[in-house]
């Protein structure tokens, strides 16, 4: 009895996570530009005369076919496309911090193309060794936003009023963010001027670019509900310090 045809799809992809499938092949989590995040196994990949050894890396951009009948889709084919990607140090770190809010909090095929070239344009900063500190807030934002959690930075979400940067703000998830109480010293204080940078891909000074990693590292772990992200935790182990919250 013949089967029918297998379905097939191509597509531009990144490489976002691969761990090893049985003796010779790779399970593999990918962002691709119209299908989204995908997963497949990548069969014989380890095998020394295999064409995809060496290609199925974190990072690489590729040109990519899959398809299958079952759940678990198999890579047929993948070759190199522009741009490659080369992260060292802690843009390494920042890339597979980035990787990880991707496979945890996008959906599994549906598509983000406008993230997706946001996610690109962010691998391409890291490579050119612009500060990580900036273009991870920067992507955090569009990220946010793209699953439908952004949030207002122009206007006071209590009194409708526009954000000033010579008074401070409180964040509450069930509210936004709101010139500051002064009720609740627990609650996270944030600068207008912080604020209108964050809305205006501006921030300059360290106050700024404290501030504004304390808002979205907060915002961020509700919306992560508890998991981990491992590259921030490799990273403090390595170097003692915060790169990324």
């Amino acid at each position: 009895m013949n089967p029918g045809p297998v379905n097939q799809h191509e597509d531009k992809a990144y490489i976002l996570h691969t761990r090893p499938y049985k003796n010779t092949s790779l399970l593999v989590e990918a962002f691709s530009k119209n299908y989204g995040r995908l997963s497949f196994v990548v069969k014989g990949a380890k095998r020394n005369n295999s064409p995809m050894q060496g290609i199925i890396e974190p990072f690489n951009s590729l040109y990519i076919v899959w398809g299958g009948r079952g759940e678990l889709k198999n890579l047929y084919k993948a070759e190199p496309v522009p741009p490659q990607i080369k992260l060292t140090g802690e843009f390494l770190y920042a890339g597979f911090y980035v990787n990880e809010l991707i496979m945890y909090l996008l959906h599994k095929d549906e598509a983000h193309s406008e993230l997706f070239l946001s996610y690109q344009n962010c691998l391409i900063k890291l490579s050119e060794k612009q500060e990580p500190a900036v273009i991870l807030r920067y992507f955090e934002l569009e990220l946010l936003t793209e699953l439908g959690y952004g949030v207002n930075f122009k206007h006071d979400a209590h009194s409708g009023a526009e954000i000033d940067k010579n008074k401070l703000y409180q964040y509450d998830f069930d509210l936004g963010v709101s010139e500051y109480r002064g009720d609740d010293r627990s609650v996270l204080q944030i600068s207008g001027d912080t604020l209108i940078a964050l809305e205006n891909n501006n921030l300059s000074n360290e106050q700024q670019k404290k501030q504004a990693k304390q808002l979205l590292r907060r915002i961020l772990e509700f919306y992560l509900e508890g998991r981990p992200i491992k590259a921030r935790e490799f990273f403090l182990q390595k170097n003692k310090i915060s790169l990324f919250h």
